[in-house]
Formats: C-alpha cells, structure tokens, sequence
C-alpha cells in the first residue's frame, strides 16, 4: 500500500477517490440512510474528509464501524457506549483484526448477562417474574404472600441477582 501526497493509503490498487465512500455510497453499502450516517457523524460515532466541493467522503473502514453501530443498536447497547468503544479504536488507520477483537471482548461479559436474561423472559416469563401482582393464579405458589415485594419493586425475579436465581 502506498500514500498519496495528502497521506492516504490507497487500497487494493484503487486511487484515493476510488478507496473513498461518498454519503450515498456508504448509505447503500451499509444499509443505513444518509440521515442516520449524518446522525452518527454529529454524535462523533463515525467521521469523514470534505472534498474541495465540500462533499463527505468516507474511508472505506467506516463501513465496519457503521456495521458495529448497527449491530449495537439492535442489541440494546446505547450509542454512547459504542462511542466509547469505538473512540478507542485507531483514529490515524483503518483498524486491525487485533483492534476489533479487543473490542468485541470489551462487550462480552455484558452480552453474556442480556442473552441469560432473554433466556429466562424467554423460559420464565409466563410463569412468573415476580413482580408482586398475585394477579396470575400461580403468583401464589411461586410468590406466595409477595415475598419478592420485599427486595423492592419491579421484576425481581429478572432483575434482583445476575447469577444467582431466586
């Protein structure tokens, strides 16, 4: 790989137009709308160059980083979170295996925790999530007289201890 003058690394034989993403190219690469890339801009989850007309051009790795975003949201993880893991991330370089695999492990133990969870809405749910209602004509046995009221409001059944199960 080479630079050019401005300090640009061309890709796979591509000049540094050709290696850019315009918005448009990046909104139909990705699958996200021009607006929401602007979104992400504002909110310093992704950047880009302007050219001498003042178009955005995006290097091509951003396509990683908008992906990530992507996935982040549909698994709940806030937007703040993802700029704090992706502002660690090389600013001056498209970033390395190594680089996402230290920040795919920053989210680990997190994803772990929400997939047990689903789990048990997924198992549990129905039954009971020890809420406090006595509402279901099985809150009795599995509540009876609304012990888990005690520990405080809400579903404390799914939300009272991460491993341990009450």
């Amino acid at each position: 790989m080479e630079a050019d003058r401005h300090g640009r690394v061309s890709m796979g034989g591509l000049g540094p137009e050709e290696s850019e993403l315009t918005v448009g190219q990046l909104a139909a690469r990705s699958g996200v709308s021009v607006s929401a890339l602007h979104f992400y801009e504002r909110q310093k989850l992704i950047s880009s160059t302007r050219t001498l007309g003042n178009q955005r051009r995006y290097r091509r790795d951003t396509l990683r980083r908008v992906a990530l975003i992507r996935i982040a949201q549909r698994v709940g993880i806030p937007l703040a979170q993802v700029a704090e893991a992706l502002a660690e991330l090389p600013a001056g370089r498209p970033p390395t295996r190594e680089d996402w695999e230290r920040l795919g492990r920053r989210w680990q133990e997190e994803l772990d925790e929400r997939i047990r969870l689903l789990h048990q809405i997924r198992d549990e749910f129905a039954d009971c999530v020890g809420c406090g209602c006595l509402s279901i004509d099985r809150c009795v046995l599995a509540n009876p007289d609304d012990v888990l009221g005690t520990r405080g409001p809400g579903p404390q059944r799914l939300v009272a201890t991460p491993r341990g199960r009450s």
